[in-house]
């Protein structure tokens, strides 16, 4: 018996040292995506969706004003992707070596649309209204990417609608934002009677009216994205990159408003 105990045990050893050894799991790992404030909803959608094909991941948003993004980076803020409503904004970074300029690209386009409160009080029916005396507009700073295509298209609408609309229009500015979902929370909130931000914020508030600018004078905002060049995670950032870049990833962007490039 004793001897028959001891070959139980030898074997139990073999066996043991035969057997695979355990794989560790892979370390948990934080990428830090700076990025646009019209980009909330949908890269949020995007950050789960990668999340859930790589368990060991956890996307951390910082979503902001474009030129608030970048000065964040150039002051030393840990961003492994900065994707900017501008490519004035990109090219400031790539200028600065935060960014490679070769691996900055266009991953989609966006419009200006005209948002109205639901309940319309100041019976706004067309952009021609938005000159009227007492209109409470709001708008982005002119900082802020899409401050500056809102004053853009108000230049293209002054051979539209006369060569004074556009002071007409500034003059009934009550508020400047520092991004464009503060914008379309004061309409919603009832404290502007009007803004203008892009499609992609119309869709992600429906209970906002909206009137559409037309082509001819509408402005088409153009995104870049890139790793950042100091990024502790540069292979992870580049996996997020080709998510967003993907099929997937722009059916998730077109549904939120958004074009491809």
């Amino acid at each position: 018996m004793k001897r028959f105990s001891t070959l139980i045990l030898l074997l139990a050893l073999f066996v043991a040292g035969c057997a695979p050894a355990a794989t560790p799991a892979p370390e948990p790992v934080t990428l830090n995506v700076f990025a646009a404030a019209s980009l909330t909803d949908a890269f949020t959608e995007i950050g789960n969706n990668f999340q859930t094909a790589n368990p060991n991941v956890t996307v951390t948003f910082n979503f902001a004003g474009s030129q608030a993004l970048r000065t964040q980076i150039e002051e030393g803020a840990p961003a492994d992707v900065f994707a900017s409503a501008s490519a004035k904004e990109m090219e400031a970074l790539v200028a600065g070596s935060f960014v490679n300029a070769e691996s900055s690209q266009i991953f989609l386009n966006n419009k200006l649309v005209v948002i109205l409160p639901a309940a319309n009080p100041a019976g706004i029916d067309s952009i021609e209204d938005l000159a009227i005396s007492g209109i409470k507009i709001v708008l982005a700073a002119e900082e802020v990417p899409v401050g500056r295509y809102s004053r853009e298209a108000l230049d293209k609408m002054n051979g539209a609608y006369g060569s004074d609309f556009k002071d007409k229009v500034l003059a009934n500015v009550v508020s400047n934002e520092d991004n464009v979902k503060q914008v379309a929370a004061k309409v919603q909130l009832g404290e502007a009677d009007a803004g203008i931000v892009y499609t992609s914020d119309a869709v992600a508030a429906p209970e906002l009216a909206t009137i559409e600018i037309p082509t001819d004078i509408n402005v088409v905002a153009q995104y870049p994205i890139a790793p950042v060049v100091e990024s502790a995670n540069m292979e992870l950032a580049q996996a997020f990159i080709a998510y967003v870049l993907s099929n997937e990833g722009q059916a998730i962007l077109q549904k939120w408003g958004f074009a491809s490039p």
